[in-house]
C-alpha cells in the first residue's frame, strides 16, 4: 500500500484514508503527533561513550545544549533607558534561560543610522560584549529590510547609482566591522512581503547584497527571514522565493521562519507540515522569532489585556506543544523568543517574566521542558571492557572519572562520541 494512505473499515467496507487526514485527526485529539517523543529520542540525543578503567565511578553532566534555545536582545541592554539594576537583572534572567540570540533592533539600517552618515555602533558594540563574555551566539538582524515604511527617508531619495554604491558600502562596512563575531546575519528581511530595493535595482540586487557582505567577511552565513510561513498562508510562497534565490546562485545559509503569526494557540499540523516542506532544501531552519500568544491574538491589538490564570495555563501549554514540534524536527537548529521580559516584549503577555520580574507559568513550563525534560544527567561504572555508554542530548558536558573532570562537546555529527581518560 502506499505509505501515504491509510486503511479503516467501516459497516465491513475497507476505506482509504490520506495519511495526512490522519495526522490532522491524531493532532486535534492529543495535541501533538504520534511518535514525536521518539523522533526526539532519534535526532536529538546520540551515544555518548566514556572509556575508563573498569569499575571506574563515571558521572556525566549536561552543561548546555547544541540546540539554540534563544531569545531576542533588547537595546535597553545597551542604551541609557534602563537604570544599572534593571539591566542587571535582565542579563542574570537571560543567562539561566538561553544559550543564543539575536538583536531585536541594533542592527536594523534604520536604528544604526537614521540620518546618512551618522551610524551607531555602540548598541552593537555593547551587546556582542554581553555575548562574547557568555559565549553566546548572536545572530545579526537584519543587514537590510525591504519593507518600504521601514526604510529611511534619505535612503528613498537616492538616485540608483547612489543607492546601488550606498548598499555596498553598508554591507562591506558592517561584516567587515564585525567579522567573525555573528555567527549569522538575516540578509534582506521578509522579501516576500516586500521588496523595495529589488523594484529599484533589479531581480539581481539580493545577489548583490550577498557578495557585498562577502567582501567584508567572506565566511559571514546569510540567512533569509519572513512571515505566515509557519501558519501555512505563505508557505508556498516562501518556497518558491527560496527556489528562485538558489537558482540565482545567492548563498543561502539557513532559512528563517518567524513564530509570530498564530493567535491564542497555533494549529500544530501547519507547523509541522511548513518544517516537513522547508527541510526538502536541505539547508537548517531556526524559528527566529517566537511570541506565544502571537500577532493575531486579541493580545496584539489591546497590549494592556491581563491573561487570567487560565489563559496563563493555555499560554504555558501553547508553547511546550510548539516548542516540542520543532525540536522533534530534523531540519531545525534552534528557536528564539522575540521577548522573555514584559518590559521588552512586543506583545507583552508572551513573555516569561512579568514586568516585576514574577515568573509566569510559561517559565516553569519551558525550564522543566528545556533544563529537565530534555536534559541528561547520569552517573554509573565503566564495565568490564573499560567503557560506560548513554544517549545523551546533544550539548556540552562535565564529565568526571573518579574525581577528574573534563568539558566535552557532543555534537550531532552522526558517530559516537568518545571521551578517553
Amino acid at each position: 500500500m502506499n505509505q501515504n494512505l491509510s486503511e479503516k473499515s467501516c459497516n465491513g467496507r475497507r476505506l482509504v484514508i490520506p495519511a495526512l487526514f490522519l495526522l490532522l485527526a491524531s493532532f486535534t485529539a492529543t495535541g501533538q503527533y504520534p511518535g514525536i517523543n521518539d523522533d526526539i529520542e532519534k535526532y536529538r540525543k546520540g551515544e555518548l561513550i566514556v572509556k575508563a578503567k573498569p569499575g571506574s565511578t563515571i558521572k556525566v553532566e549536561q552543561i548546555s545544549h547544541e540546540f539554540w534555545f534563544g531569545c531576542a536582545i533588547a537595546n535597553g541592554l545597551a542604551g541609557s533607558s534602563w537604570n544599572d539594576d534593571t539591566k542587571r537583572v535582565y542579563k542574570q534572567k537571560f543567562l539561566e534561560n538561553f544559550n543564543s540570540a539575536v538583536t531585536e533592533n541594533a542592527v536594523k539600517w534604520g536604528t544604526m543610522e537614521p540620518r546618512r552618515g551618522e551610524v551607531n555602533y555602540s548598541i552593537i558594540d555593547t551587546i556582542l560584549r554581553f555575548c562574547d563574555e557568555n559565549r553566546l551566539p548572536l545572530r545579526g538582524h537584519n543587514l537590510f529590510w525591504g519593507i518600504p515604511q521601514f526604510i529611511q527617508q534619505w535612503v528613498k531619495d537616492l538616485d540608483d547609482n547612489e543607492l546601488r554604491e550606498t548598499l555596498k558600502n553598508r554591507a562591506e562596512t558592517v561584516t567587515a566591522r564585525y567579522r567573525g563575531r555573528f555567527a549569522e546575519y538575516d540578509l534582506n528581511n521578509e522579501m516576500i512581503h516586500g521588496n523595495w530595493y529589488e523594484e529599484r535595482l533589479g531581480p539581481e540586487i539580493t545577489k548583490l547584497m550577498a557578495q557585498w557582505a562577502h567582501n567584508g567577511d567572506p565566511d559571514a552565513r546569510l540567512w533569509l527571514n519572513d512571515y505566515d510561513i509557519l501558519t501555512g498562508v505563505k508557505l508556498a510562497d516562501y518556497m518558491a522565493h527560496i527556489r528562485k534565490l538558489l537558482s540565482q546562485g545567492v548563498p543561502v545559509a539557513g532559512i528563517g521562519v518567524q513564530g509570530h503569526l498564530h493567535a491564542e494557540t497555533f494549529d500544530r499540523a501547519a507547523v509541522k507540515r511548513a518544517l516537513d516542506s522547508l527541510s526538502v532544501f536541505g539547508l537548517p531552519v531556526r524559528i527566529t522569532e517566537f511570541n506565544m500568544p502571537g500577532q493575531r491574538s486579541k493580545y496584539y491589538n489591546n497590549r494592556q489585556l491581563v491573561m487570567t490564570p487560565e489563559e496563563e495555563q493555555l499560554k504555558a501549554k501553547e508553547l511546550v506543544d510548539y516548542y516540542r514540534i520543532c525540536f522533534a524536527h530534523p531540519a531545525v537548529e534552534g528557536i528564539l523568543m522575540w521577548g522573555f521580559w514584559e518590559g521588552a516584549n512586543w506583545i507583552p503577555v508572551s513573555s516569561l517574566y512579568r514586568r516585576d520580574w514574577s515568573p509566569t507559568p510559561a517559565l516553569e513550563a519551558y525550564q522543566n521542558l528545556i533544563f529537565r525534560e530534555w536534559w541528561t544527567n547520569t552517573e554509573g561504572k565503566a564495565g568490564r571492557d573499560g567503557s560506560f555508554k548513554t544517549r545523551a542530548f546533544y550539548g556540552k558536558y562535565r564529565i568526571t572519572v573518579n574525581g577528574v573532570t573534563k568539558e566535552v562537546e557532543h555534537r550531532k555529527s552522526g558517530i559516537s562520541t568518545i571521551v578517553e581518560f
